[in-house]
């Protein structure tokens, strides 16, 4: 598996997941609001998220955000695509933390590092079309919707649409 680096923003830093992380990250992915747009249900133990967020068998890579004074502020992802060259990725933003820039700030920083430090040429991201704080999220970084595939999903929300994004090396950076 590749390495987790240390990546830092002006106010954030992004580093590898440790253990005492479930903590910080269980209020958000227990809450019903929160975990509308996953395609699991709320969490509802700290154990069972631990299990999750550190299953063995995932083939992805966490980066877990933390302010100055050390409080976690998100969880940001890459999973390698099905190409060489190319990794789908994906954010949650604590939500005590929603609404401070964390989510725009560490995912630039992710996008920058997976192309530029490890010479992606292509970045992916799936996102329920009605979520739409993602949705402009995408866009603001310059990724560009390329695929729209109706019913594809079943989350907490019911069936849902789903719109692949994507951002090649060849297109501006954030």
């Amino acid at each position: 598996m590749t390495p987790v680096p240390t990546l830092k923003t002006e106010r954030f830093t992004l580093r590898p997941l440790r253990r005492d992380d479930t903590a910080a990250l269980f209020p958000t992915l227990a809450d019903e609001g929160q975990s509308l747009y996953l395609s699991r249900p709320a969490f509802e133990s700290e154990e069972e998220l631990a299990g999750w967020l550190f299953d063995p068998d995932w083939n992805g890579r966490t980066w877990i955000a933390e302010d100055a004074e050390g409080r976690v502020a998100g969880r940001f992802v890459a999973v390698p695509g099905l190409d060489k060259g190319v990794a789908e990725i994906g954010y949650v933003v604590c939500m005590d933390r929603q609404r401070e820039g964390v989510a725009h700030k560490c995912t630039a920083a992710l996008v920058r590092h997976l192309i530029e430090g490890e010479g992606l040429r292509k970045l992916t991201a799936e996102v329920d079309i009605e979520n739409v704080p993602s949705v402009r999220l995408l866009e603001r970084l310059g990724f560009t919707r390329e695929a729209l595939f109706r019913q594809h999903e079943i989350s907490q929300k019911g069936l849902c649409d789903v719109a692949v994004y994507g951002l090649l090396a060849t297109d501006p950076l954030p």
